[in-house]
């Protein structure tokens, strides 16, 4: 029994810095004018991250300057550098800041992939188990 008193304060301190990185993406996309933003708590569902956000530019040099602004805020806020994947094509990219990964797409590419139908499709099926 005095095992899980640690675990639910790191537990608590993870959501607390991950509520902190999700706010700042949010705020930062936002700011930066990202369209039809989507974000996904997968806090305990999901050994990849605890939220996943997903968001549209409107051309490839928009995506591109969002997910350059998001970096530079993350960093700004004292979080390491996110991995950044997909800026030589800027239609779908992905960057991962650990806790939270956000997918900046150009519109008819989210439409063809479309993400958080899957995501809120596949976690809607866990929380009715």
């Amino acid at each position: 029994m005095t095992e899980a008193a640690p675990k639910d304060k790191s537990g608590s301190k993870a959501k607390k810095k991950s509520s902190q990185m999700i706010n700042i993406v949010i705020d930062c996309l936002d700011d930066a004018k990202a369209e039809d933003i989507i974000s996904i708590d997968m806090f305990g569902k999901s050994p990849m991250s605890d939220h996943m956000v997903i968001t549209s530019g409107r051309s490839q040099r928009h995506v591109g300057a969002l997910a350059s602004q998001l970096s530079k805020a993350l960093k700004e806020a004292g979080f390491k550098s996110p991995r950044i994947e997909g800026l030589p094509n800027c239609d779908w990219v992905l960057v991962d800041a650990g806790d939270v990964i956000i997918h900046i797409f150009r519109p008819e590419v989210r439409e063809f992939y479309n993400l958080e139908k899957m995501w809120q499709g596949d976690l809607a099926g866990e929380q009715a188990e």
